[in-house]
């Protein structure tokens, strides 16, 4: 928690200066130093591994190939080499610059293949030795040297600052964590008189239980007691109930058996019965499979005569069809005369009564032209007659 705190307190810079994993190179030369520092850890790390790979190269040449299992052999032949010749110094030192010919090569060839390091390092199951310790130690030197390397004067001098107060945040801490380990002694001292306090009021408790186990143990046997003689009342009132249930159980098995003779002889009158049902239901079925061949035999009859009055009854029905079209064309002949009839009978009342409204127009004319004319005639002899 505390650490978390000075992190929180701590300025962004300090914070990134602490932190070289998450610094990134920026220059060229840069990104050269830790190239040639992750080589040295990989070949570090596969150094590591190649005892354990010659040891098992049987296992993994599929996955090597044949120009590494190749160089790896020749290494092994000359690690044996180098083990078995003698101690002459000359010997030993073209023997040792061979064996690091060798181990150069094979790193070459390892470095050249990625994939091949990552997937043998998952394979290859290697016990703890000291060479672990040198990789981890050359990771550090690595690490710092990134670290050095991106760092800064005023980064470095920052980093100084946030350490100085650091390192007075850490006193005050330790003078508070002394007050609090005080404060944790006094605590722990009055939780101890605490403790012995109730220690005492247990053991006055177990004191107490003992007595009451003496006098619960005088309750127990008297319970016991109670107990033994209600069983054996309760075992005397059970043996009277089972001889009472005999005596219920041997009245009703001679019940039971009196209910089945009776039963077996209505038994048997129902079977009779029943066989008696069954040829009445045999006649009956049989009977009505006659009586249905015959309405069967009765239906196809009727049924190929109502077939050859339906076809008749279609002949019929087109035949009436085609007279109903023909009546139907003389309704209309006979309505069309009818009409035509009506209309001359219209056209010559029409006629006549125009002929008679001439004939009395001309009526009237007439006595008209008569009335006038003796008119005249009259006022002609009353002229006369008075001269």
């Amino acid at each position: 928690g505390m650490a978390a705190l000075e992190k929180a307190a701590a300025p962004s810079g300090a914070l990134k200066v602490l932190e070289p994993r998450q610094l990134k190179p920026d220059s060229t030369e840069t990104e050269r130093i830790l190239t040639v520092l992750d080589e040295t850890i990989t070949k570090l790390e596969m150094t590591r591994l190649i005892p354990r790979i010659v040891g098992s190269l049987e296992r993994f040449v599929r996955m090597l190939g044949p120009e590494i299992a190749t160089s790896l052999l020749e290494l092994s032949s000359e690690m044996q080499h180098l083990l078995a010749s003698p101690k002459e110094e000359g010997a030993k030192r073209a023997t040792e610059q061979r064996l690091k010919c060798c181990l150069r090569y094979i790193l070459r060839l390892f470095l050249a293949n990625p994939l091949l390091c990552q997937g043998l390092k998952y394979e290859v199951q290697v016990r703890t030795s000291p060479a672990d310790v040198f990789i981890k130690a050359f990771v550090e030197l690595r690490d710092f040297t990134l670290e050095k390397i991106l760092t800064s004067p005023a980064d470095e001098e920052e980093k100084l600052q946030f350490m100085e107060e650091v390192s007075l945040r850490v006193e005050q801490n330790t003078e508070a964590i002394a007050a609090l380990r005080a404060e944790l002694a006094a605590a722990i001292q009055t939780q101890k008189e605490e403790i012995d306090k109730k220690d005492k009021i247990i053991e006055d408790l177990k004191v107490t239980m003992e007595y009451q186990a003496k006098d619960c143990k005088a309750e127990i046997q008297q319970m016991n007691q109670e107990w033994q003689k209600q069983q054996k009342e309760e075992v005397k009132a059970s043996r009277d109930r089972c001889a009472r249930l005999q005596e219920d159980i041997q009245q009703l098995r001679a019940q039971f058996s009196a209910l089945v003779q009776e039963h077996r002889a209505s038994e048997l009158v129902l079977r009779k019965r029943k066989c008696r049902v069954e040829v009445e239901i045999e006649n009956w079925i049989q009977k009505y499979d006659t009586d249905m061949a015959q309405k069967q035999a009765m239906y196809d009859k009727i049924q190929a005569v109502y077939t050859e009055e339906k076809a008749q009854l279609a002949q019929l029905m087109e035949k009436h069809a085609l007279l109903l079209q023909e009546y139907s064309q003389i309704e209309e002949e006979r309505r069309m005369l009818k009409q035509k009839e009506e209309e001359e009978l219209q056209e010559q009342a029409k006629r006549n009564h125009a002929a008679t409204c001439i004939q009395a127009f001309w009526k009237g004319y007439l006595a008209r032209v008569v009335f006038k004319a003796k008119m005249k005639n009259a006022k002609r002899k009353g002229k006369g007659k008075g001269k």
